[in-house]
């Protein structure tokens, strides 16, 4: 009997998660998601989803505890995506304010005054409450290793999840968001193809050359789509088409108004910016070829973003073409190197990229760029960046263990790119001679993601398999 009980359990809850996923599927052509928002507070998180309805009546709606009346959010925003070999559509944008920080809470999507959306979420954490991170990088491959990362993730139960830019493969595009990241991400269940992630807890990204290189809007309209799908700060420099950090965007001028449209103002600025989690501070980069990071004004910015983050105990830095790293893949693209001395004085803990797909872990270190390097240039035309040289010199912390010693001297970097794409230059996991002297871990025959953990005065960094396994972990106090 209590078996037949189980089967009629199990039976009922497929039943109404297949019900809920088409209803949704019907509703939406993308469910509602969580961001940060272009002014990312302690007490409010921005709501998206995309509908082709425009005629509709929308309204977002949440409690902020338990029992509590619905609370109404202010009327939804639309911007029309209308690109060319598409169907028009909406993104839908809402606020909800006035959150507790820490709790857990629900919201709901209102169709004429008909709900045909519900989740629950958690509310951003205040500066003396603990809280979990995931980075991970290079994860919109569509693989099957992407989808096991997807379920390991939501696993750890994150209180939000950072992407080192290679959001989505391989030109960036809206159809490939359809195909690549909204069904293993934002998901109506937790299965293999996929889990409900975004929808609980927020995703925040730095754009990686996948993201941003494809600029020929003739050949690929819906391309850019990063700037249509995603709400994050707009507190980093202005940037000029054709200047220091922006390239020229291409195409007729009906495609480019279609995609700025859609962009809004989004677009070029939503590249460099920065936000607080907790008693942590975030500063997030576009460290694309295309960038000049030997431009003073890009690097001041930094350093006065750095700086203005006093009264934060812990500072992270996330961006996608490591300047540190031992792989052969990519190893000529250093520019980001020439940062590091900003890093150094601004009291920066970890950085953390992608680009390169495997986990690798530097020793504590200063570095001491010699000048600004060699700007590498290659193509067919012989004009298209491909990454700077940079040498110079390093001093590492060797005897920092992350275990009895957890003050380490210097920045540490990061590369977690394992979140799904093929991954790179296995053969030098087990080959330590093959490794540059700066790095201490090197792990490149399976894929992982990177767990870190904050509370108050300590860190711990783990580096996790899909399933769980643990392949790294260290510790830092102050």
């Amino acid at each position: 009997m209590k078996n037949k009980l189980l089967t009629a359990l199990f039976i009922l809850c497929c039943f109404t998660t297949i019900a809920q996923t088409s209803a949704s599927k019907d509703v939406f052509i993308v469910s509602p998601y969580l961001q940060i928002g272009n002014t990312a507070t302690v007490q409010s998180l921005q709501l998206l989803w995309h509908a082709a309805d425009s005629t509709a009546d929308w309204q977002a709606e949440y409690k902020i505890i338990e029992n509590a009346k619905w609370l109404r959010a202010e009327k939804p925003t639309a911007t029309t995506i209308n690109i060319a070999g598409t169907n028009p559509y909406e993104v839908y944008r809402s606020t909800l304010k006035g959150l507790i920080a820490g709790s857990t809470f629900t919201y709901r999507v209102l169709k004429n005054n008909k709900e045909v959306f519900t989740a629950q979420a958690k509310a951003p954490k205040s500066a003396d409450q603990a809280f979990r991170f995931v980075a991970s990088g290079d994860m919109g491959a569509g693989t099957v290793e992407a989808k096991q990362i997807a379920n390991g993730i939501f696993a750890a139960h994150p209180d939000f999840v950072t992407i080192s830019g290679d959001i989505v493969y391989e030109y960036g595009l809206a159809s490939e968001y359809k195909t690549k990241f909204w069904p293993i991400y934002n998901a109506d269940k937790v299965d293999t193809v996929g889990v409900p992630l975004m929808r609980s807890v927020p995703f925040i990204a730095a754009v990686g050359n996948h993201d941003a290189d494809t600029r020929d809007l003739d050949k690929y309209p819906d391309a850019l789509a990063y700037y249509l799908f995603w709400d994050q700060p707009l507190n980093g420099p202005v940037g000029k088409e054709g200047g220091a950090i922006v390239p020229l965007l291409k195409g007729s001028e009906s495609n480019k108004k279609a995609f700025l449209e859609g962009a809004a103002e989004r677009y070029p600025r939503m590249t460099n910016y920065s936000f607080n989690y907790g008693n942590a501070h975030y500063t997030v980069l576009d460290a694309d070829t295309y960038v000049d990071w030997t431009n003073k004004e890009l690097t001041d910015w930094v350093a006065k973003d750095l700086a203005d983050a006093n009264g934060a105990t812990w500072r992270f830095v996330i961006y996608h073409h490591p300047g540190f790293s031992s792989a052969i893949d990519h190893f000529e693209q250093q520019q980001m190197r020439l940062l590091a001395p900003v890093f150094e004085k601004g009291k920066v803990d970890v950085v953390l990229t992608g680009h390169v797909h495997n986990y690798q872990r530097t020793y504590p270190m200063f570095f001491e760029p010699d000048r600004k390097g060699t700007l590498l240039v290659g193509g067919k035309d012989s004009k298209t960046i491909r990454g700077r040289v940079v040498n110079g010199k390093w001093t590492l912390d060797k005897p920092f263990d992350g275990k009895t010693n957890t003050s380490p001297k210097g920045v540490i970097y990061i590369v977690t790119g394992a979140g799904g794409q093929e991954l790179y230059n296995p053969e030098q996991e087990n080959d330590v001679d093959s490794w540059q002297k700066f790095t201490d871990k090197f792990i490149s025959t399976i894929h992982s993601f990177t767990v870190i953990d904050v509370n108050g005065k300590k860190i711990i960094v783990r580096q996790l398999t899909a399933a769980g396994k643990e392949l790294d972990k260290f510790e830092i106090s102050k």
